[in-house]
């Protein structure tokens, strides 16, 4: 399905997190540079874009992560942003998934009729460690979002976010290890804190991979194929479906008073996808059946 939406790229390292960015890593196995900054003008209306039939190709009721390779409120991508906002508002039928390790300018650069926020945006910050915690998640919680998250990725330090998690407001926590040059370690107890932290609040917790090096009982493993990690994660049983979110999705368009729902998207998963640890927070996959050659 679509599920990421890139109306930039390139970034400006922030935080620890930053550190062995994996958009910088492939970047340079391309011959470019991760901090070349660029709109990505081919890309950029993505979301509004219609296939042959004129049917858009980002469905109703899908959720689209964007700018995976950029932080949503990049300084540098002030100029474009108005107008990223004006494709979110005009598809009111998807959930945009917005992360960012820039909380503290959000506030500022929010759209005019704003309000208390639109429905199809669920917006997440990232934790990698205590101290980061610590910093956004207060941030977070006095921002004007209907729907926030957290995301623990990667996860280079141990997270405790159990008081946060008691006022009710965090949706769900997504938790991934490091990948490519110089990893650092994921450990198991790490991950278990926040599974158990997050069960406990009723709060839908994923575990998608565990990085490249994952410690468990003491033990080190080197897991470099990505579709491993993901496997792994999941078969480790630290996946938790919580309270549902309920996001009140229209369909762009409507003329009466209070909008037509969108129904539930229905998602289709082959039989790869059984062992994914990203289920939870998929879109599912499309029927092309390229998965069974």
């Amino acid at each position: 399905m679509h599920d990421i939406w890139n109306p930039w790229h390139g970034c400006v390292k922030k935080s620890e997190g930053c550190q062995n960015c994996y958009m910088f890593f492939l970047d340079r196995q391309r011959g470019s540079s991760g901090d070349k900054i660029f709109k990505v003008k081919n890309n950029f209306d993505y979301p509004l874009q219609k296939d042959k039939t004129g049917a858009y190709k980002v469905k109703s009721g899908e959720q689209i992560r964007v700018c995976m390779t950029s932080d949503f409120f990049l300084e540098e991508a002030d100029v474009w942003r108005p107008q990223a906002w004006e494709i979110i508002k005009n598809r009111p039928d998807v959930v945009f998934f917005l992360l960012t390790k820039r909380p503290e300018r959000v506030r500022e650069h929010l759209p005019k009729d704003w309000g208390e926020g639109w429905e199809n945006v669920f917006f997440n910050v990232t934790c990698e460690n205590q101290q980061r915690a610590d910093e956004r998640i207060p941030i977070l919680f006095e921002l004007p979002f209907k729907h926030k998250g957290i995301m623990v990725a990667p996860f280079v330090g141990p997270v405790s976010i159990a008081p946060y998690l008691q006022k009710g407001i965090i949706e769900q926590v997504v938790a991934g290890g490091e990948n490519y040059d110089g990893s650092r370690p994921l450990c198991y107890e790490w991950v278990k804190t926040l599974f158990d932290e997050c069960v406990a609040a009723d709060v839908t917790f994923c575990f998608m991979e565990t990085g490249t090096y994952f410690i468990k009982d003491g033990k080190t493993y080197h897991i470099p194929d990505k579709r491993r990690q993901s496997e792994q994660a999941y078969k480790s049983g630290l996946q938790y479906q919580g309270k549902e979110q309920n996001f009140k999705l229209k369909f762009p368009g409507a003329d009466d008073l209070f909008g037509t729902p969108v129904p539930k998207f229905q998602k289709f998963f082959s039989k790869n996808c059984a062992n994914c640890g990203s289920k939870l927070i998929c879109n599912g996959c499309s029927k092309c059946g390229k998965c069974a050659v």
